[in-house]
């Protein structure tokens, strides 16, 4: 399912709305007026099939709602207190379990027989695990298939570092395979890896654990071993036509779910979960995409809940560097991490046309980052935010053009405050729109925007904002950049940037200058 276009965007959409619909699951999003990802009240519903019986019923907390076991090339009926919509599930080529291939609860290591069993997956066909916790090596999905992962279904990938394959940073045809801090580098496979898996679902009522919590990859974060960098949970490279519905994923390795040079990804009513103190351990990072759907996903991390990259530039070859286009996110559950939605740093590519909309933020340490620094190149331009409560976001917008990442991050040249010449590394910012943003317990500034005095930030526009600070902070610096003075109850902060603000305080301090 591709990401909406701007015009469509601006059209009402029915309640409810069917997200997406694979052969025995459906998700759907039900928001009435106001709502964000959670409801003010429950909603019920019911689901009746073709026979007018009633197969399913329940009461909704959150504007997703996830339908599990369903029969494929059906008709259902759902109805709602907010109304009704009608939709068919898709058919299936054939059903393979993955008990029929020696998968058990007892094996130390199904990863052989779960990749004999994708092996036997006829195109457009469905591999179903069932009920209980699978320990499993790394997984190689085929495209044109579903992995579904049944209710009470924990595939849970194994310690042993030893058993994980290695992927090089290229393919035989040279193609980038994955990536690290936006360079192509070898890595550990994910537990659920797909390359060139056009038309792949996985979907279900099951749990993805990355196995993060019970080998040593949080202990090394910014290393290698055997050559290789950390694995993420799920990555899936060169595929277009992804659907990631229902599943819970947790415990990430790295980087939870990396989509890398995907076109036409579809993401929702998922559940990202990882420890507040595991490290680089993102939620989800489209890297190199094009027309991703986010909707009603639950993030709570150790690091950034969305990170939207397009690579980094490198001194010799960047022959890798792709932009990143057409991302919309609507009525998510951004909670703690270091930043609910981040583009960057690695941005080199170009991150273009990015739409937030009524989603929650909840304890983020910033709402939407934007982060760069000289070197980098590229442009990130056109982005929106709307419809956005924020709750104990000491920073709800950050831009920062002086990011102080990499080893020569603090060094004279990229920090210091005079022009530099511009040239193809100089990165542009421009054109980013906030709107209709409540943001309540504010500390440090509601916006921070740190521009280069050589390419200054331009076309910053913020509307319909009403800021609440939280009492007695101490002061803090709102950017990771040096020469950035401390702050706090700070409406709008900005430097080498161009903003056009209209801040509402619901506070009786206003001083918008450093404490």
């Amino acid at each position: 399912m591709a990401g909406l276009s701007a015009s469509e965007r601006d059209i009402q959409m029915p309640v409810p709305q069917i997200l997406a619909v694979s052969a025995r699951t459906a998700s759907l999003l039900v928001v009435p007026e106001g709502a964000k990802y959670t409801l003010p009240a429950p909603i019920r519903w019911t689901l009746t099939d073709a026979e007018h019986v009633v197969v399913k019923s329940g009461a909704a907390h959150s504007v997703g709602i996830f339908l599990d076991k369903l029969t494929p090339n059906s008709t259902y009926l759902f109805e709602s207190d907010l109304g009704s919509v009608r939709f068919q599930t898709q058919s299936c080529a054939g059903l393979i379990d993955a008990m029929e291939f020696g998968v058990t609860p007892d094996a130390k290591d199904n990863g052989q027989a779960l990749q004999r069993a994708i092996e036997a997956v006829p195109k457009g066909g469905t591999l179903r695990v069932g009920a209980g916790t699978y320990a499993s090596s790394p997984l190689f999905l085929h495209p044109n298939m579903t992995l579904l992962l049944e209710r009470g279904c924990i595939l849970s990938a194994i310690s042993n570092r030893s058993q994980w394959p290695i992927l090089n940073a290229h393919d035989e045809q040279g193609r980038v395979l994955g990536t690290w801090e936006g360079l192509p580098e070898a890595s550990h496979a994910a537990l659920i890896t797909g390359i060139d898996c056009h038309n792949l679902t996985i979907t279900g009522a099951g749990t993805i654990d990355g196995g993060g919590s019970t080998g040593d990859w949080w202990q090394w974060p910014k290393e290698t071993r055997a050559g290789a960098r950390r694995p993420r949970t799920i990555l899936l490279a060169h595929s277009n036509q992804v659907t990631l519905t229902g599943v819970a994923v947790r415990n990430s390795p790295s980087w939870t779910v990396h989509p890398y040079c995907c076109n036409n990804l579809h993401v929702s009513n998922v559940s990202i979960s990882n420890p507040a103190t595991s490290p680089n351990t993102d939620g989800l990072n489209p890297e190199s995409c094009e027309d991703v759907a986010i909707s009603a996903v639950h993030f709570s991390v150790g690091d950034d809940c969305i990170a939207i990259k397009a690579g980094k530039r490198a001194i010799d070859d960047n022959s890798h560097l792709v932009p990143t286009r057409g991302i919309a996110i609507q009525n998510c559950l951004m909670e703690r991490g270091h930043g609910a939605v981040v583009l960057g740093s690695e941005m080199s590519g170009g991150i273009f046309d990015i739409d937030i909309r009524n989603c929650e933020f909840n304890a983020t340490d910033r709402g939407l980052r934007i982060k760069t620094r000289r070197g980098r190149g590229g442009e990130v331009s056109s982005i929106r935010m709307s419809d956005v409560d924020m709750i104990d976001v000491p920073t709800p917008l950050a831009i920062n053009a002086f990011y102080y990442c990499d080893l020569d991050g603090k060094s004279d040249w990229v920090q210091s405050r005079e022009p530099a010449p511009v040239s193809e590394t100089t990165p542009i910012i421009k054109d980013v729109s906030i709107e209709r943003v409540s943001a309540r317990g504010v500390t440090t500034a509601f916006a921070a925007v740190l521009g280069l005095p050589e390419a200054p930030i331009s076309g910053v526009t913020i509307r319909d904002v009403t800021l609440t600070f939280a009492p007695n902070p101490a002061p803090d610096v709102p950017l990771m950049a040096l020469h950035v003075p401390t702050m706090c109850h700070a409406g709008l902060w900005a430097e080498f940037a161009t903003v056009d603000h209209d801040i509402n305080f619901s506070a009786l301090q206003k001083d918008t200058a450093p404490c």
